[in-house]
């Protein structure tokens, strides 16, 4: 249970918080742009089986590797893709801590 309320805050509350904080006049779109960043789950259907809850997402998954996850950090500085970047970024940080507490 504290688990999964640490993952999914962070997927949804750390955006939000990012988006408040430093995006301020148009919170709302960049709150969106972030939380978009759960797309890159879809590469759990590649598994067998979709979802084991004792798995750690990162490096197993392709979206997740380090090599996606290098890809993601670049993203950070062109200013016109920032945000899907941090979208991308959070939600790595998010699999990371739910990695760290299984």
């Amino acid at each position: 249970m504290l688990q999964s309320s640490i993952h999914y805050g962070i997927h949804f509350g750390l955006p939000l918080v990012v988006a408040i904080v430093f995006y301020r006049t148009y919170w709302l779109k960049a709150y969106a742009i972030m939380i978009l960043g759960i797309l890159i789950d879809l590469d759990h259907l590649l598994a067998n089986p979709v979802f084991d809850p004792n798995r750690c997402s990162i490096n197993f998954h392709p979206l997740h590797s380090y090599y996606a996850i290098a890809v993601y950090i670049v993203l950070l500085i062109p200013k016109k893709v920032r945000l899907i970047g941090l979208g991308l970024i959070i939600h790595i940080i998010a699999d990371t801590a739910d990695c760290w507490l299984m």
